[in-house]
């Protein structure tokens, strides 16, 4: 069994101390203390790792200025901070080890539209895609975009001043802040345009204001010369905006890319841009990436909005992914030559007439140069659908993280990934660029915003070893002096963080020592964000340095073999795209209702790698042990000892129980394992941590019952009024509720499938009678494979299918029941899993041989064979297909093999709520079922939403109960309420079960619809 595991790095006394002071004067949000979740913010997408101390996530403004206020006190000299929202950075920005300030979980409501004057107000922890969704009906959306728009918050961008495409014409978001409301480090707070009143006097705010403006004035001839003349500026106190055109301070400015180094920002009214009304994007491609990059000015001259490029290596690793299947049409191979970079130019504006005539100038300029065959262009495709737009930005957006999912130990880094040069010196300096990683046999992909001479480089590098470790110091210092040879910054977009330490030689030695002056104004003691930017005059504290602690500097602590084996955790690298807000996204639907970092992909994969850590540091063998738990029968002693360990209370702070509750809490939905460009997949690990964890603690009883219920259901549907009957006694429901611990029992389908099955038609399951069809009659079989949720508990949907394809002229044979086991992976009982999938897998591989196709109703059960089925040794799972309903169908219905029947016109569309799973690992799933529709005349429409909350047996948990009815009132909820739900449809089980239970809506399967309609 797994050894006790002791929490690591404690708090010290000072800091509990303060926490303890925070909360008895008043503090209204919420304190955390545990190693979980401190770990859990303890990386951002940078390669850094630094524990800090504490967590606070505040509810208020007035919340963070007793934060400060109480560690300006004497007691709490030592107390220091760390602003955080999205932790999107890549060079460790928020990262320290003081205390994380969160604003994400609870400041995060906008706050005020103006529609008359286009501004908003936001508290800080609102998502960028979240401001836009709440002025997008007005006309309006915050234009400064970044690739991780979908859970970046505007305090981060406003602290990176960041930027992305189409800066050239929509600016930076400094360009786009009105006021910012700041608390500074002895909780004076001040709205810095001033509307407020003046700051308090001798507050830490009033010497900000005045001794910056000074140092603004003062200096000003030393600032316009220092700071280069690009789109992009020396991010970190904007000395060189804060003076306006006619000599006015804006005081805003200074805060602007300061990453929390001078104040804690709260609230920011934002200027907004009118949408453009329309919009055009060119995808230009070309041989050569070096002449995508030479090109591109010459389409900024044709009034480009934006210029975006990516490179053959990221184009390909982008067809390797589910976002491929949203694009493939949009960007086409060009017959007979190779594809080694893409321009995707965008025009937009408010004036139709303007936008098509630039774009049939730059179409006409293309064209006279695909005859002449100059600039390597191969070929072009115009895109003028919005929607589609929005699509080839996504793939564009999700680059970053394709790259990071290479083969190999050696991954693409993040550390002179936004490095800025003129845009007319951007080729020759990638060239040298390229030189240079190449001098060290790197792999790289590139890509960025050619039109603002920014480039995103990210060479792979093995992290766990050291002397690579050393080697991305080397290469910093290097493209450090590359991109002042050609006039540029090393920091174009994504902030200081840990380069840092380059500050000083990019500033000067006398303009440095004026921001020195302007953080000893702001922050005396150093306590906000300290070693970020620059450090206080007078004060002995350095600067922090690329050299600092990484993650692989702890996961290098783990054997390579365990590292291999748990590569879904470990290959983690931090790009948060599991924090994605968006409610109709099926990604992580824990995450969205507990804002707790801990309970995402990337925060499991976290609690993970440190669990491994721990267990090597204890001298523990986790495969052999991993491997004991499969092949050896429990002992009575074993037994015993996990009820003794589960009761000890000298065992409750083992660390393995706040893994524990973390995974506790993930639905198994797998949405991570398709949507996440790493490819992290948590119900993987989480049952191998599962089978370990409960190797040395007790199981809970609803555990038992939901690995035993596919046992135990053909036992219960021989007296199905009998089970029923007793189902809906009240005091049996509170009786399995309160030893139990489960919710909600179904009620099995009465009659059951096997009396429904028996009045129909239908042939017996014969194999070796099957075996001696002809092809021509194989052809006009179909042998469907049952599921115990749909067989036992939905039977009617089975018996639609079986009625369906006798209307379709189809033989149906059903299999007899053999249990699937996805229940048992999920619980991680893996050695009762492993025997189920050998029987089954066997049993189905056998029916295989006969050719005749095996078809499963329900999406989740159907994927389970190809996918946790894989994870067996010695698995039969290649040896067999079992299709969903839809991929048996659609075939045959374009092949003509099967006719549909020709229903009534189109008059009012059935609406499909596609299963997480399905639509996550069959991205078609939704279009193809159109499609089927189509075939019958009858109209469809996918809607699109995330998790209903169900998850097989997740929401029948009474400890599980509020999250999966939250998840369900996310998107389920408001979706049905909207739609008439007799005509709502859910290819899941479990989503159905759902619906009925909170919506008190029965949604049907789409076969149980075309049966009807036939």
């Amino acid at each position: 069994m797994i050894p006790r595991l002791d929490t690591q790095a404690s708090i010290d006394s000072s800091t509990l101390d303060y926490l303890s002071q925070l909360e008895q004067q008043g503090f209204t949000g919420d304190i955390e203390k545990s190693y979980s979740s401190r770990l859990a913010v303890s990386t951002d997408n940078s390669v850094y790792q630094q524990l800090p101390s504490a967590v606070l996530l505040p509810r208020t403004t007035d919340d963070i200025s007793l934060i400060t206020r109480l560690a300006n006190t004497t007691p709490f000299s030592n107390i220091r901070f760390s602003a955080r929202g999205g932790g999107t950075g890549t060079n460790g920005q928020s990262l320290t080890p003081g205390i994380i300030v969160d604003l994400s979980r609870h400041m995060n409501k906008v706050l005020e539209i103006n529609t008359e004057e286009g501004w908003v107000r936001v508290q800080t922890g609102v998502i960028k895609d979240q401001l836009n969704d709440a002025v997008r009906e007005a006309g309006y959306f915050f234009s400064p975009d970044l690739s991780t728009s979908n859970r970046a918050t505007i305090g981060g961008m406003i602290n990176t001043d960041a930027s992305g495409q189409g800066s050239l014409k929509y600016g930076k978001t400094s360009d786009h802040v009105l006021s910012l409301q700041a608390v500074f480090a002895d909780g004076s707070m001040f709205e810095t345009d001033g509307s407020q009143g003046l700051p308090k006097a001798d507050s830490f705010a009033e010497q900000a204001v005045t001794i910056s403006e000074a140092v603004c004035r003062e200096n000003r001839a030393l600032i316009i010369d220092k700071f280069p003349d690009l789109n992009r500026f020396l991010t970190g106190y904007d000395l060189k905006n804060a003076l306006t055109d006619t000599g006015e301070f804006d005081f805003t400015r200074i805060l602007c890319g300061a990453e929390g180094s001078l104040a804690i920002l709260t609230e920011a009214t934002l200027n907004l841009t009118p949408i453009p009304k329309k919009r055009v994007l060119i995808n230009i491609k070309y041989d050569s990436f070096d002449s995508a990059l030479r090109h591109a000015p010459f389409m900024v001259e044709a009034k480009a909005l934006s210029v975006e490029t990516i490179d053959s290596k990221v184009l390909n690793l982008a067809k390797q992914d589910i976002v491929w299947n949203t694009v493939s049409q949009l960007i086409t191979d060009v017959p007979n030559a190779e594809m080694k970079g893409i321009n995707m130019v965008e025009f937009a504006g408010e004036s139709s007439d303007e936008v098509n005539d630039d774009v049939a100038r730059l179409l006409s300029q293309l064209d006279i140069k695909l005859k002449q065959g100059t600039d390597s262009i191969i070929g072009y495709q115009v895109c003028d659908n919005v929607t589609d737009i929005g699509k080839i930005y996504g793939m564009r957006k999700k680059a970053v993280g394709l790259l990071g999912a290479t083969k190999g130990a050696a991954k693409p880094v993040a550390f002179a990934e936004d490095t800025c040069v003129p845009p007319e010196n951007l080729a020759d300096f990638i060239t040298e660029f390229r030189q240079l990683l190449d001098s060290h046999n790197l792999y790289y992909g590139m890509f960025g915003h050619v039109d603002a001479g920014v480039l995103h480089v990210r060479p792979a590098l093995d992290m766990c070893d050291p002397a690579q470790e050393a080697l991305m110091h080397r290469l910093s210092d290097e493209v450090v002096k590359l991109v002042s040879k050609y006039g540029g910054l090393m920091w174009g977009e994504h902030g200081k963080g840990y380069r840092s330490e380059y500050g000083p030689e990019f500033f000067g030695e006398q303009l440095f020592e004026q921001l020195r002056r302007v953080k000893t104004a702001f922050d005396p003691l150093n306590k906000m964000n300290p070693g970020k930017i620059c450090t206080p005059l007078d004060s002995s504290d350095s600067l922090v340095k690329v050299s600092d602690t990484k993650r692989g500097y702890f996961d290098r602590q783990i054997p390579v073999n365990v590292r291999d084996s748990f590569h879904q955790a470990l290959e983690c690298n931090g790009n948060g795209l599991c924090f994605n807000y968006d409610t109709s996204s099926p990604m992580c639907p824990s995450m969205k209702v507990t804002y707790d970092r801990k309970h995402s992909p990337k925060g499991r994969a976290g609690l993970v790698r440190e669990w491994l850590r721990q267990l090597n540091e204890q001298g523990i063998d986790i495969l052999d042990l991993e491997k004991q738990t499969l092949d050896r029968a429990t002992p009575v002693k074993t037994l015993i000892d996990r009820v003794r360990h589960s009761l000890n209370k000298r065992h409750h702070n083992d660390f393995s129980h706040e893994v524990y509750e973390a995974m506790n809490g993930c639905l198994a939905c797998k949405a991570c394992a398709s949507q996440c460009p790493i490819k992290v997949d948590v119900p993987s690990f989480r049952s191998r941590f599962l089978n370990l964890y409960h190797s040395r603690y007790q199981r809970p009883a609803k555990d038992y019952l939901v690995a035993n219920i596919e046992h135990l259901l053909p036992l219960m549907a021989t007296l199905p009024k009998v089970v029923n009957g007793v189902l809906s006694s009240r005091w049996v429901n509170q009786l399995i509720k309160s030893t139990v611990g489960y919710v909600d029992t179904p009620h099995l389908t009465y009659p059951t499938l096997a009396t429904r099955l028996s009045m129909l038609p239908l042939p017996e399951f014969n194999l070796a009678q099957l075996a001696k069809l002809s092809q021509q009659q194989k052809d006009k079989h179909v042998l469907i494979v049952q599921d115990p949720f749909t067989s036992y508990y939905d039977g009617q949907v089975v018996e639609a299918f079986v009625e369906l394809a006798i209307k379709l002229g189809i033989t149906p044979v059903v299999l007899p029941f053999k249990p699937n086991g996805k229940a048992q992976h999920i619980k991680g009982f893996l050695k009762q899993f492993s025997k189920t999938a050998r029987s089954t897998g066997e049993f189905l591989a056998e029916v295989a041989e006969v050719g005749i196709p095996m078809v499963g109703v329900d999406p989740a059960l159907v994927l389970c064979y190809r996918d946790e089925y894989s994870e067996i040794e010695q698995s039969s799972h290649e040896c067999f297909d079992v299709l969903t309903a839809h991929e048996w169908l659609l075939p045959r219905l374009e092949s003509g093999l099967i006719d549909a029947p020709q229903v009534e016109g189109c008059k009012q569309p059935w609406y499909l709520l596609a299963h997480c799973t399905e639509k996550t690992m069959l991205p078609n799933a939704e279009k193809e079922w159109g499609t089927i529709f189509q075939h019958f005349n009858a109209c469809f429409k996918a809607v699109p939403v995330g998790c209903c909350g169900m998850a097989g047996t997740f929401g029948h948990e009474q400890d599980k109960l509020e999250m999966s009815k939250d998840i369900f009132a996310l998107s389920w909820g408001p979706t049905i309420d909207k739609h008439d739900s007799n005509r709502i449809m859910a290819t899941g089980y479990s989503c159905r079960s759902q619906a009925k239970r909170f919506a008190e809506v029965k949604p049907l399967h789409p076969v149980e619809v075309l049966n009807s309609l036939s």
